[in-house]
């Protein structure tokens, strides 16, 4: 076709060329609304930063912040830093819940610091929070929306969702998918044997999320164990020399520590930021749907995610499990990326 073209008298190659180029845009991906809900955490600003880098596939439209890694407090101020060191002071972040739905509340400062982003300094970013609690902005977003058309990208304990679900059932129809980054099946759990941090810091919340009947893909520990840093891919993002890659050098030289001390593995996971490279290159990554149920009950499976991942129960399938990925393809688009941002 476009041998042909080049035949035709100057303005009609010009006319046919350009309208090849709308059919062929009219059939690229269309833009991904998105809610990011969060709780930063060293691997959340490094999965922020990918995000709001990334403006012609993602539209986010808020960051959500919960209790998790560190208080609410801090979550919510280390979101704001990320927006602002993206250069995207006009997304807003909203507060959200300050406790997990029944249990008592935990946090992993051990890994990521006690302000949360250990490895770099921390300041009170220029600008606020949004006005209103995320779980309103949640569920006024969601009922106003056109019919599954949001995407839900779940960083850390799923509180947030579960009270707006809990509040208002119907706002379901407004969610596109719900994309998590939690649990564990082949891999173990990173807390206790059998459970991953954000499932067990509020299991409950999870189960709502699950029976609510929302599309969900689960990221767990069995892929983001996959996808570990490497000298080389460090240097990768180093040699951009930009703001963007000096923080988030900084933060994984700290972060990745304890994981390859703890696992003995020569690299480490940057689990959140798998949940921003599946929305925008899902190819990197296989996996099938399964049933997936939480363990709520107290003792030691408590926060378990129990995957039926060769269908022996033959129950319904509620979930889409990421279990393998491509690292080097991950580390090319997050270093891509980065080198967007000053």
């Amino acid at each position: 076709m476009y041998r042909y073209a080049q035949k035709l008298h100057p303005l009609l190659r010009s006319l046919l060329l350009l309208s090849l180029m709308t059919v062929t845009n009219a059939h690229a991906a269309p833009k991904i609304d998105l809610i990011i809900d969060t709780d930063p955490g060293a691997d959340d600003v490094v999965a922020l930063l990918f995000a709001l880098a990334s403006p012609d596939e993602l539209n986010v439209r808020a960051l959500t912040t919960v209790a998790g890694n560190v208080r609410l407090d801090k979550t919510s101020r280390n979101a704001r830093l990320a927006r602002e060191w993206a250069g995207r002071e006009e997304v807003p972040v909203y507060a959200g819940a300050s406790r997990p739905l029944m249990r008592t509340p935990i946090y992993a400062e051990d890994i990521h610091g006690k302000e949360g982003l250990s490895g770099i300094a921390v300041h009170e970013p220029r600008k606020g929070l949004a006005k209103g609690s995320a779980i309103t902005y949640l569920i006024d977003t969601l009922k106003s929306a056109e019919p599954h058309s949001i995407t839900i990208a779940m960083l850390g304990p799923q509180t947030n969702l579960a009270l707006a679900l809990i509040q208002e059932p119907g706002i379901v129809r407004g969610i596109k998918e719900v994309v998590v980054m939690g649990g564990a099946h082949f891999n173990g759990g990173n807390i206790t044997p059998v459970a991953e941090f954000n499932l067990f810091a509020d299991p409950q919340a999870a189960e709502v999320v699950l029976k609510s009947g929302v599309k969900l893909t689960y990221l767990p520990l069995d892929v983001t164990h996959k996808i570990l840093t490497s000298e080389a891919r460090l240097q990768q993002i180093a040699a951009l020399n930009n703001n963007a890659s000096r923080l988030v050098g900084d933060i994984l030289n700290e972060y990745i520590k304890g994981d390859m001390e703890h696992y003995g593995i020569p690299g480490g996971p940057v689990h959140d930021a798998t949940v921003v490279a599946y929305l925008l290159k899902p190819q990197l990554f296989s996996g099938r749907s399964v049933n997936v149920v939480v363990d709520s009950r107290e003792g030691p499976t408590f926060g378990q995610t129990i995957v039926d991942w060769y269908d022996g129960l033959n129950a319904p399938k509620n979930a889409f499990w990421v279990e393998g990925g491509d690292a080097q393809g991950f580390f090319d688009l997050l270093t891509e990326r980065l080198a967007r941002l000053k």
